[in-house]
């Protein structure tokens, strides 16, 4: 992929507008962004606003499976933490035994990390917006995909900083060719933010090379890595590679999450810290909602007291790992030559890139109108007021039920076909 360069504010684009000082192409050039003043009326805003639609057959957000909560699980969870020990409502600031859990999980992951190093959040979103606040000061540099996780772009934008965007590409994710040559030329960025297994949107998961060689270039240059890894124990081919953390305990921040695997609505996630942060972020934590999620943590540490993580984890994996497959069949069999794709291993997604002449913004209005169906749009994932990844689209395979992903695909297809006649 390459960046398009941005010369003027659109007003479609949603939040701060990027102004390009430079360019970047495919390989070895960097853009430098500086920040326009904020606009309204975004047309971002009014996209998630269409996908949100509950009358849509919908591949668009990055959902579990409701039928696949444990909720008689939960229900006995919540319902001996309210038994056991009502001050679980009150505020307070004590781990309890859900970090002790965590390490247990983490070490599964083969990442080795202590209770005080381990900070929990209210979901993998605050883990962000906290570690960007930690480390980025206002105006300075950060670096990141071209195509990524769209929460970091709001976490980003109040602090406004030089935005260093590098390449990636569906089969080999970020290119650290640029990473190096933009750290060689002086850059030094607060911190580089990846996510290594199931990248949202485009599916990958960074090859073993590729995370031994970011970890070096982070010592060499003294840059963080923030690492987020909430779809890492959604692996469906075999055992997952291990997260960044598991090689560096200095210059890695890892964030997990349990709303991808457990439920959303829980707001449970955590950072594990290196060392030199943690005093700073314990401060930055506690000033941020003073620790007041207790209840969702203590219901969560006393689900895992029961032993049923391993199996549910199983059965998330199987059931996925089907839909992803079924997912995979009806693309072969509806789309277009024209489109391409390809398997992940890990997370919730599938990404398609599309012919260059379609634009999948256009494309969802045309599915939304015409045949009921929704994804999300590959614009989703710029950097605000860019446009790369125009013609692609991500497709959730973990929340539309099986007998409805075919027709889905179906849908799609059609729209695509008339979208592709229209422009020739």
């Amino acid at each position: 992929m390459s960046l398009a360069v941005i010369d003027e504010p659109r007003l479609e684009d949603g939040g701060d507008v990027y102004m390009l000082t430079s360019t970047i192409t495919s390989r070895g050039q960097t853009r430098h962004a500086q920040p326009a003043p904020p606009i309204q009326g975004s047309a971002m805003r009014e996209m998630f606003t269409m996908v949100m639609n509950p009358d849509l057959l919908s591949f668009a957000l990055g959902l579990p499976a409701p039928e696949l909560f444990p909720l008689a699980n939960y229900r006995e969870a919540a319902i001996r933490v309210l038994d056991t020990d009502p001050q679980a409502l009150q505020y307070q600031v004590r781990p309890g035994p859900l970090k002790r859990h965590l390490q247990q999980l983490m070490a599964s992951r083969g990442v080795n990390c202590r209770e005080d190093q381990i900070f929990l959040t209210t979901g993998a979103q605050q883990a962000t917006h906290l570690l960007v606040n930690l480390l980025l000061e206002r105006g300075a540099q950060t670096l990141f995909e071209e195509v990524t996780y769209e929460g970091l772009h709001m976490a980003l934008q109040p602090l406004r900083p030089q935005s260093i965007i590098a390449p990636t590409t569906a089969e080999t994710g970020i290119d650290l060719d640029v990473v190096e040559d933009q750290l060689k030329r002086g850059a030094r960025p607060a911190f580089i933010y990846t996510i290594t297994d199931g990248h949202n949107p485009l599916g990958l998961s960074l090859s073993q090379a590729a995370r031994i060689r970011l970890i070096e270039l982070a010592r060499r240059f003294r840059v963080p890595i923030v690492e987020d890894d909430v779809f890492g124990l959604l692996n469906y081919d075999g055992p997952a590679l291990s997260p960044m953390r598991a090689l560096d305990d200095e210059w890695v921040f890892y964030i997990g999450s349990f709303s991808k695997i457990l439920a959303p609505a829980l707001r449970v996630g955590w950072i594990i810290a290196p060392d030199a942060f943690k005093p700073s972020l314990s401060f930055l934590k506690h000033a941020s909602d003073l620790d007041l999620t207790t209840f969702a943590q203590f219901t969560v540490s006393d689900y895992l007291d029961t032993g049923a993580m391993p199996d549910h984890l199983a059965t998330l994996r199987r059931e996925y790992g089907m839909r992803r497959d079924l997912m995979l069949r009806a693309l072969e069999s509806s789309f277009p030559f024209e489109a391409r794709w390809l398997k992940p291993n890990c997370g919730m997604f599938i990404w398609v890139e599309l012919p260059p002449r379609i634009n999948s913004v256009e494309l969802l209005r045309m599915a939304v109108e015409t045949e009921r169906v929704a994804f999300m749009p590959g614009e989703a994932f710029s950097p605000p007021g860019g446009h790369c990844a125009r013609n692609g689209i991500r497709l959730n395979f973990t929340h539309c039920q099986p007998q409805w992903i075919e027709d889905g695909i179906a849908r799609l297809a059609r729209v695509l076909k008339r979208a592709l006649a229209r422009n020739g």
